[in-house]
């Protein structure tokens, strides 16, 4: 690992402003997250977690306080700036998948390179990093609708992987699996993460973040001593 910090919070606040009053979901966190590292965030339901993830994946930016990834303060950023990262050096897992159900396997990560590129995938990666992440050749055709959740998260890992970022951000990657492909989904983020991409997992199961490097917990807005 390097001694740079890919993702360094500095007293990021988020406020919410509703009719009813402001809603602090972040009261001021601060701490680093080193290149290749594998970290996990805990915390109660409402604690923040999930705001702190969307300021890391740059889909909200702080109320307050300085986020930078890759050395960028992200506040200083213009949306085209930010799209760009989020496209090319940031991978997003989810808990639901969020795979489009009109397309197949395949063309679900092939996606992101079109969109990145204006054409398809004519090297080979797609296919490649399916076999990656253990979906079978016969399944690549199926869409979503035809697959079980663990081959769905399986496309959606090859989705993530497939524009090469160099950090990944999952959100509860296991929550809709049973423990045993649950376990099997972490093997290939563990396999990910010692081939050098940094991952960011939030998760409420403790058995999944014993998986990374540290865990960091939040609650009520603040990260816990």
């Amino acid at each position: 690992m390097e001694d740079t910090p890919v993702i360094r919070l500095v007293d990021v606040k988020k406020i919410y402003k509703l009719k009813s009053g402001d809603v602090p979901a972040l009261r001021g966190i601060t701490f680093d997250i080193m290149r290749g590292e594998f970290v996990a965030i805990m915390g109660p339901s409402g604690s923040g977690k999930s705001t702190l993830m969307n300021m890391i994946g740059c889909l909200d930016v702080p109320t307050s306080g300085d986020l930078f990834l890759t050395g960028r303060n992200v506040r200083e950023m213009s949306d085209d700036e930010l799209t760009f990262l989020r496209r090319d050096e940031i991978g997003f897992i989810f808990q639901k998948f969020n795979l489009i159900p009109l397309l197949t396997a395949f063309e679900n990560t092939e996606y992101p390179v079109i969109l990145k590129t204006g054409h398809m995938d004519d090297e080979g990666k797609t296919l490649r990093l399916l076999k990656l992440v253990g979906l079978s050749e016969d399944l690549v055709t199926h869409r979503p609708g035809e697959l079980s959740g663990g081959q769905q998260q399986r496309v959606a890992i090859a989705r993530a992987l497939v524009n090469d970022p160099a950090l990944l951000l999952c959100d509860e990657p296991t929550g809709n699996l049973d423990s045993v492909t649950g376990s099997q989904i972490m093997e290939i983020l563990k396999g990910l993460n010692k081939s050098g991409r940094t991952i960011v997992m939030v998760t409420h199961d403790p058995h999944v973040a014993e998986y990374a490097h540290r865990t960091i917990r939040i609650i009520d807005g603040k990260v816990a001593a």
